[in-house]
């Protein structure tokens, strides 16, 4: 490769190259107790892993006002709730999350409708009570977020907008 005008190096002096070095040490390997060869493990209370998840606690915290919640419903239970939703959802695409994954999660179980079917309300209810503590409740949030069939979560936005509310059994598994 030619050297520029202003470059130190003569143009006479030997040219420089690669060379592979005298040592080349062993391959690394995950042998330390805290490290996981190949994907996160899977299973029952495991949850979804993916990149940036707290996140999410700041789109929710953005989108609170916009919940439209029945007598008996508190919001923060409702954020837990649909967290996971929107969690296991971005993980799916291997991304953060993002707005539409909150969006999906507050449409399907109605949060967004101010007359939700009345039979929804008393399903989310029982589901939803006391979520937010979390420490308490971690598999009653799994539940949620396992119910829900992962064909809906595949859907954009706009298609769940247009199945809900005539077909939210099916967009929530029920």
């Amino acid at each position: 490769m030619a050297a520029p005008k202003f470059s130190p190096v003569k143009p006479t002096d030997n040219s420089r190259c690669y060379t592979s070095p005298e040592y080349v040490p062993e391959a690394w390997k995950p042998e330390r107790p805290g490290e996981i060869s190949g994907f996160q493990p899977a299973g029952p209370w495991l949850g979804d892993q993916g990149p940036d998840q707290g996140f999410a606690l700041r789109i929710a915290s953005q989108l609170r006002p916009k919940l439209q919640l029945q007598q008996g419903e508190n919001a923060d239970d409702v954020i837990q709730g649909c967290l996971g939703i929107a969690l296991r959802r971005a993980s799916m695409f291997s991304r953060a999350p993002v707005v539409h994954d909150l969006t999906i999660a507050f449409t399907i179980w109605g949060f967004y409708d101010a007359q939700p079917p009345e039979e929804l309300v008393v399903l989310r209810r029982g589901m939803f009570e006391g979520l937010r503590l979390i420490s308490h409740h971690y598999a009653e949030a799994r539940e949620v977020v396992d119910q829900i069939p992962e064909k809906t979560l595949v859907m954009t936005h706009s298609e769940v907008e247009a199945k809900f509310p005539s077909e939210w059994r099916a967009l929530v598994g029920a």
